[in-house]
């Protein structure tokens, strides 16, 4: 399609149908993020010239984290879905061998496709990503050219709703669409994404941001064999039974925090290592706590809470989705506040070690629990540490906690969300 062409197709309307499935409005509201294509094209065009025609628009959601918090890098069970803020992108093939991409407010990730191995000045930079990325549809015989591709995000850095694995699965999905035709399937390119960040990006991540990301809606997923996750969709309507999700920034940056994160599944193998497996779903529950001393020994009293709670979360996520397909939500809001509860308590992934002064999850779910005085549930949303809070609350008290909750956090730090029922994908007539 002509590039113009392509810009009147978007504000006349042609997209209508496929935004709403995306952004959850009505066809005849979607002129806004039609716009924000339009823009996404304009900043391609801007960035490496005119385009004639071949402009191709892309789409990944974050992801909210419902059920098993930090399970999922244990080979656990989990309950995520995509929501309605993404990040996209507008791309062309470029006939070089370079992949280029130009993300709004960030410099250019230029990745040469003749070098396919992990590069040390890339760990933990966004370029480590679209290599590894690359190399892994490689290795899935995918023949690689480039193509250049302007991207912009409503999935705010740092928001708790994963950011990088939307980036992962966007620029996944424009791999799989532009150069191996579409051979990936949403699992796959999820997979691709978590090694991707495994191998180049520098970070020991589980699967369920990029899972959920890729594959869209509520879904439930299984890792007991990651290379084969099992997932099944959870169809429910948090709006149908007077409910609103809402993710609360509270301030806090984990940009500092990865030691944090990495303590968590590197004390888990501690825990692990007293059985001698690798993951604590290879372990008997039983067990553990029949040779507990030992575990403590091994592992230390953090370790040990924490492995508790990844079993005891695990065990709800059953209980959550039984709860969801059963339509019992009051029982569904008590397993998210016994879940919250557990982060706090066993996980420990509330309040960094050692801090002190600042401790923003910490205060805004108590804040939260003010606000809702005994209704909706509130927990840690991610992975913790600092980042957001997820909440559930009645549709008549959501102004009043809105209000409430960005007097204290600030305009625009509550995100009112809705559950996108498609994952990554490519926009098309």
């Amino acid at each position: 399609m002509k590039t113009e062409q392509l810009r009147q197709q978007l504000l006349g309307g042609a997209y209508g149908e496929q935004l709403s499935r995306l952004y959850c409005r009505p066809a005849n509201e979607t002129l806004p993020y039609a716009e924000r294509f339009v823009k996404a094209v304009d900043g391609l065009e801007a960035t490496f010239g005119p385009v004639e025609e071949g402009i191709r628009l892309f789409s990944a959601p974050g992801r909210t984290e419902i059920g098993g918090n930090h399970t999922d890098h244990q080979h656990g069970r989990v309950l995520a879905a995509s929501v309605n803020l993404d990040v996209i992108a507008a791309a062309v093939p470029n006939g070089e061998n370079i992949i280029r991409v130009q993300s709004e407010g960030y410099p250019m990730d230029v990745v040469d496709l003749s070098q396919l191995e992990p590069q040390p000045d890339e760990v933990n930079k966004s370029a480590s990503l679209v290599r590894g990325i690359a190399a892994r549809f490689a290795q899935m015989g995918c023949e690689l050219h480039g193509f250049n591709a302007y991207t912009t995000s409503f999935v705010p850095k740092g928001s708790g709703l994963s950011s990088s694995a939307a980036f992962e699965v966007l620029v996944g999905v424009m791999v799989n669409s532009l150069l191996f035709n579409g051979k990936a399937d949403p699992v796959q390119i999820a997979q691709i994404g978590q090694w991707a960040e495994n191998n180049f990006f520098g970070k020991p991540c589980g699967l369920m941001d990029q899972m959920a990301s890729s594959v869209g809606n509520i879904i439930t997923i299984d890792f007991n064999d990651p290379s084969a996750p099992i997932v099944e969709r959870v169809d429910f309507d948090f709006g149908g039974v007077g409910h609103a999700l809402c993710i609360l920034d509270s301030g806090a940056d984990h940009a500092d925090l990865t030691d944090e994160y990495a303590a968590v599944p590197g004390e888990l193998a501690k825990v692990c290592g007293v059985f001698g497996k690798k993951v604590l779903r290879e372990v008997d529950e039983a067990e553990f706590w029949a040779r507990l001393p030992e575990v403590r020994a091994a592992a230390g009293d953090r370790g040990t809470l924490r492995a508790a709670h990844v079993y005891a979360d695990n065990a709800r996520v059953e209980k959550q989705v039984a709860a969801l397909r059963g339509g019992d939500f009051a029982s569904f809001l008590e397993l998210v506040t016994d879940s919250g509860r557990s982060s706090w308590e066993c996980l420990q992934n509330v309040i960094p070690a050692g801090y002190t002064t600042h401790q923003d999850v910490a205060v805004t779910i108590r804040l939260c629990q003010h606000l809702l005085d005994g209704a909706g549930a509130v927990r840690v949303h991610g992975g913790g540490f600092a980042g957001t809070v997820q909440a559930f609350v009645p549709l008549d008290k959501l102004d009043a906690f809105r209000a409430g909750a960005e007097a204290v956090l600030g305009e625009g730090k509550c995100h009112v969300l809705a559950i996108r029922p498609v994952g990554g994908t490519e926009l098309t007539l």
